[in-house]
């Protein structure tokens, strides 16, 4: 994917994210960025590692730092005590004009994206975005304990409930995900 295909992409989740509900603070759109590439397909072309609140990307970290340069998103502080929220500016609208084939092809699958992480917290965030990254990269024949158990490995303040919460709702995504082409 071409690097103005992939702006657009990221503009289109912001937007979906902030329709249902979320703050679009980078954290945010870092987790839901990895289930679009990771979980349903997109090929993003990011490179994600785990870090300290789960998968993270430095090359997305620059890239939403360059779309701010071309002002195509702007940081919006909405409450003090939180980081700022990311926001599409008027610019979006003209680049997304340009791109509308490469939206649609990836719509179902932003909107898959937006619908299961939009209204969560950023606590719910890391540990399913933890999970997957987890069972894609160190276990992908595990169960859900045993994803589980290796979330607790990974990430041992998160209590082991928590943990195979997060791993039966990414096994049931995994499933659902199917069903939008990933």
């Amino acid at each position: 994917m071409q690097r103005l295909q992939r702006d657009v992409v990221l503009i289109r989740l912001i937007e979906a994210l902030r329709d249902k509900g979320s703050w679009c603070g980078e954290t945010h759109v870092q987790k839901a960025a990895y289930l679009l590439q990771d979980l349903v397909g997109v090929p993003m072309g990011f490179d994600f590692i785990l870090y300290k609140h789960g998968p993270y990307s430095f090359d997305l970290r620059d890239e939403l730092t360059g779309m701010r340069a071309d002002g195509l998103v702007s940081l919006k502080v909405q409450d003090p005590n939180y980081g700022p929220s990311i926001v599409p500016e008027t610019n979006a609208a003209t680049l997304k004009a340009r791109f509308t084939k490469t939206l649609a092809m990836h719509e179902s699958q932003i909107a898959f994206v937006a619908d299961r992480l939009g209204s969560k917290r950023v606590v719910e965030l890391e540990r399913l975005a933890t999970a997957l990254f987890i069972w894609k990269r160190y276990a992908p024949s595990a169960d859900a304990d045993l994803l589980a158990t290796r979330v607790r490995f990974w990430k041992p303040h998160i209590a082991i409930g928590e943990a195979s919460e997060a791993a039966r709702t990414v096994a049931r995504w995994r499933e659902e995900a199917l069903a939008v082409g990933a």
